[in-house]
């Protein structure tokens, strides 16, 4: 296993920051998501999230923390990690986390989750993180299998309402449910506030992506506010 037991508590209570970015853009390169997760560990981050097998290995080289690793193909149903083709090739690329769509939804290979998640254990030494969007979702990816939950995807898959900020409606449903795994509250997290309420809420640990690592985005809202 990448992680021992040990080495995933130590991930309790901390800040997970995704560095990714969109094709065509300037910061579009594994080499600079790398820099960006560099400098997010001297913050503080406990981990990083990358998306590609290339982000993934430069990452690995440049960082101390687990990478979570993922690779998303496409952009609408089920497009993060969505095959066991996938899954392995980031799990190959040296991911110490596969995050992979833990959703109720049909796979594009016609695979079932528990299926994904049992080849990545059996192939490789990664752990698999489940990026769910409903409390469905997250004891459907806990009895497949999953070792981390992530509300990544609520509010995208139809069944919760998008809310503005964290669903700590859907954190508090999973902990309540006592499913025994890491809960990794992730989605919409802008500021230190929403991230503390995330954690307060019951969440193991926090990512946030977009509020850290996305210039444009960042100079979109402080644009917004001056032009309002």
């Amino acid at each position: 296993m990448l992680l021992n037991a040990a080495e995933l508590e130590a991930l309790r209570g901390g800040l997970i920051v995704s560095a990714q970015a969109y094709p065509g853009e300037p910061m579009r390169t594994p080499q600079t998501m790398a820099q960006v997760a560099a400098s997010a560990e001297i913050g503080g981050a406990v981990a990083v999230r990358v998306q590609g097998t290339a982000d993934i290995q430069f990452t690995r080289s440049a960082v101390q923390v687990p990478v979570i690793g993922l690779f998303k193909d496409g952009h609408d149903g089920v497009f993060i990690t969505p095959t066991i083709h996938h899954a392995l090739a980031v799990a190959q690329a040296g991911a110490h986390i596969v995050a992979l769509d833990g959703t109720r939804r049909a796979r594009p290979d016609g695979k079932t989750l528990a299926e994904t998640i049992e080849a990545v254990h059996e192939r490789s030494a990664a752990l698999v993180m489940a990026d769910c969007g409903s409390l469905d979702d997250a004891l459907a990816a806990a009895e497949a299998g999953a070792d981390l939950i992530g509300t990544t995807l609520a509010g995208y898959t139809g069944e919760r309402e998008k809310t503005d900020g964290p669903d700590i409606q859907l954190l508090e449903q999973i902990v309540a449910s006592t499913l025994g795994l890491p809960l990794i509250a992730e989605g919409r997290i802008h500021t230190p506030a929403q991230a503390r309420s995330a954690l307060d809420a019951g969440a193991f640990a926090v990512v946030v992506g977009t509020a850290i690592t996305h210039p444009a985005s960042i100079t979109g809202w402080f644009d917004a506010a001056l032009r309002a």
